[in-house]
């Protein structure tokens, strides 16, 4: 923990946007349980739960054409300010999700709030490398992914609490409110940066980006093996849990938010105890031990306070996976490519996320038992850490 906060002692306009980054990610993961309890309530589907999901990794496919070379283009700052304005105004108008009728309302909402958040933190990895010290690069990367676990355990867990006491539109509101209090805080920093200064058409940026990404086939290497963590994307398996199982053993609202909370403080301590000890040779470990995690957790399902157990294994090692994967992405990456690999790399990571929305949806909808299907998303950690190993071997 020490070297982190040397790390923001040395870096204040990083300091800076990581306070700013830890109110938006608050807020993002505030509304989560309110938005998935809601479906719940409206007793939604299956596949309409996995389809909620998925809209929170699909815009980021979809945008990563036009981000990433809208990137490379554009100033930082202003770029960010509209963002959080779009997710402000997208999470007041959950208000008005009222019953079964305004589902279709609500995913496209969603859609709408995901899309500027993917974006705004695709604007936020290409710039972190230009601002920062490469030494640090590390340590900054495992600070990100630290305030995404901290805020997502009290997010969730306070969430939860809150849903339960007080409903989900007064969640709705608070979300609201602390997104504003993220938009102030952006407006008085000072980001003296530039946009990277190609002035070319995004046709012919792309072009020169693919022809660059043939020349480095390292890079389509890294971001397979950073799309990887996108298979811990298990807000949908979280909701079916709680709407199959755990609804007979306690409110559904703090199974949510509990079970995510938990498995979040994991996330957080991952790098805290792995960080130091990692290396490209020991890295692949990372990938069988969160295949086994996963498993484990699914033979503890039937009983909630066990499931909390299985909850905090599968995070353990997720958090150090995606930082640390990103991070070799950044060192292989140049400086004037960084919007659109790293739009690229987000691409993947989220197709792979949506991927498992659906994946997880659609098997319970056309029979597998929520046991079965984890137990097969935690066996493909195993064959990517074998792909990891050949990857090592030739390229880095």
């Amino acid at each position: 923990m020490k070297r982190y906060l040397h790390t923001l002692r040395i870096e204040p306009l990083i300091a800076r946007l990581s306070l700013i980054q830890f109110i938006s990610y608050f807020a993002a993961w505030f509304s989560h349980v309110a938005v998935f309890t809601l479906l719940v309530q409206m007793n939604a589907s299956a596949f309409v739960i996995a389809l909620a999901a998925s809209m929170q990794f699909l815009p980021g496919v979809i945008l990563a054409p036009f981000s990433g070379a809208l990137i490379d283009y554009l100033r930082p700052k202003p770029l960010m300010i509209i963002l959080l304005i779009i997710e402000i105004f997208a999470t007041l108008m959950f208000l008005f999700v009222q019953n079964t009728e305004h589902i279709w309302m609500l995913l496209a909402l969603l859609f709408i709030r995901m899309g500027a958040a993917s974006f705004y933190f695709t604007v936020e990895m290409a710039l972190l490398p230009r601002i920062s010290k490469p030494l640090n690069l590390q340590n900054i990367n495992e600070i990100h992914s630290l305030i995404w676990s901290f805020s997502y355990t009290f997010g969730m867990a306070l969430s939860g609490l809150v849903v339960f006491w007080l409903g989900v539109y007064v969640a709705f509101l608070i979300d609201a409110t602390l997104f504003t209090l993220a938009l102030i805080l952006l407006f008085k920093t000072e980001i003296m940066l530039g946009a990277v200064g190609i002035k070319r058409d995004i046709i012919s940026m792309w072009k020169e980006a693919f022809l660059y990404f043939k020349q480095n086939r390292e890079i389509l290497h890294l971001m397979f093996i950073h799309a990887a963590v996108g298979l811990t994307a298990y807000d949908a398996l979280v909701a079916l849990l709680a709407k199959e199982i755990y609804a007979q053993q306690i409110s559904i609202a703090i199974a949510i938010g509990f079970i995510n909370a938990i498995r979040a403080v994991a996330l957080m301590l991952g790098p805290i105890i792995f960080g130091t000890w990692l290396s490209q040779k020991r890295f692949v470990w990372m990938f069988l031990w969160q295949g086994l995690a996963i498993i484990v957790w699914a033979f503890l399902f039937n009983n909630y306070y066990f499931s909390l157990v299985g909850s905090f294994l599968a995070g353990l090692f997720s958090t150090i996976l995606w930082s640390y994967s990103y991070t070799l992405l950044q060192r292989k990456t140049k400086k004037e490519f960084y919007g659109r690999m790293v739009a690229l790399n987000d691409m993947m990571f989220l197709f792979g996320a949506t991927a498992t929305s659906w994946y997880i949806g659609s098997s319970f909808e056309i029979g597998f038992s929520l046991k079965i299907l984890t137990i097969l998303l935690g066996s493909m950690f195993f064959i990517f850490g074998f792909y990891y190993v050949w990857v090592r071997k030739n390229f880095l």
